[in-house]
């Protein structure tokens, strides 16, 4: 199977710990994370090839950041290290029952919001590779990065190399002039695979489902399939469209589950429901590392999907924004279900 490469900004989080309240104790846990590394980690889990290209700053932070992606297996040999900036931070508190989690982002003037125009060789990076992840998040932060990603994405396409792209609008982050629509519509034409959830569609594509209830997120899949559709009838090139679907019940307890419209037609996975959730930041990253290995490695589109599903459940269980799931624990999720025994 070939490499994967995903591109992005990895930040350190800064987490208060347990359930509790920001600077309720002087602690807070230093890990490092972000969307496109959280893929790249959770691929190279699953025993896939997998690198991830940023801009860092040259200190120990930016090199230790690097350090914990190659503890998994992740090849950060295309990373450029710069003399001017820092590495973006973001600040988590893990919400209870009905108080929700709460995320405060500290990334401007990071290396990636503010990196240089043709920094990267991507024609370099792209001759071993065969797919290529991106999310919404990198384009949010900057006009840099935005152009950044464009360049990184037309190069792709000259290259041949599949591109999937997870919409993950995040309103926080979008304060440079620029609307979501405006930035991801013109990136979108460049990829094959989009995954998103309602919302997300709907900020960054302009697109709306009826009868959506983002708040109660009561779910329905005719309303989903149909939405897929729109963005494939107005993006002929995106030939696969997966729409994960969270019904919230209170901070720690969530059904999760997704519906796909692909080459094979519609298919939709088995819902779960999860119940005493450790950590949910990083979900939607497991599953689309679990659908980028699943669409590579099972002849069915099914298949791929409830991998993905599964795959992102697991995720649930685990504190930190990375998935340290194997393939193996995946698949067998799927097969005996989440009885919680010891494996012996």
């Amino acid at each position: 199977m070939a490499k994967v490469l995903t591109f992005g900004e990895i930040m350190l989080r800064l987490k208060s710990p347990g359930q509790e309240r920001f600077f309720q104790s002087p602690l807070l846990e230093a890990t490092f994370g972000g969307g496109e590394a959280n893929v790249a980690v959770s691929l190279a889990c699953f025993g896939m090839d997998s690198a991830f290209v940023t801009a860092v700053p040259k200190n120990p932070i930016g090199e230790g950041a690097c350090k914990e992606l190659r503890r998994y297996g992740v090849d950060t040999h295309g990373v450029v290290f710069q003399k001017e900036g820092r590495l973006g931070i973001y600040f988590l508190e893990n919400g209870a029952c009905a108080r929700p989690s709460v995320v405060i982002y500290d990334r401007e003037h990071s290396c990636i919001a503010t990196v240089a125009p043709h920094i990267f060789d991507w024609e370099e990076l792209f001759k071993d590779v065969s797919w290529f992840h991106i999310t919404g998040i990198t384009p949010a932060i900057s006009q840099a990065a935005a152009d950044a990603t464009m360049e990184a994405v037309q190069a792709a396409h000259k290259a041949g190399v599949t591109v999937s792209l997870d919409l993950n609008y995040r309103k926080k982050l979008w304060k440079y002039g620029k609307t979501a629509e405006e930035v991801m519509s013109q990136l979108v034409p460049y990829c094959q695979v989009l995954i998103a959830n309602e919302e997300d569609i709907q900020n960054s594509l302009g697109l709306k489902a009826p009868s959506i209830d983002v708040e109660k997120a009561q779910l329905d899949d005719e309303i989903y399939f149909h939405l897929a559709l729109e963005v494939k009838k107005r993006f002929p090139n995106v030939e696969r469209v997966a729409i994960t679907l969270r019904e919230s019940f209170s901070a720690d307890k969530n059904g999760w589950s997704a519906v796909l419209a692909g080459r094979e037609g519609f298919c939709r996975s088995e819902v779960y429901h999860i119940d005493d959730i450790v950590d949910r930041v990083g979900g939607g990253d497991a599953f689309c590392a679990g659908l980028i290995f699943g669409l590579q490695e099972f002849e069915r589109e099914q298949e791929a999907l409830d991998f993905a599903v599964a795959a992102s459940c697991l995720k649930h269980t685990i504190p930190g924004d990375f998935n340290l799931t194997t393939k193996e624990e995946v698949l067998s999720l799927l097969k005996n279900g989440g009885s919680g025994r010891v494996q012996r």
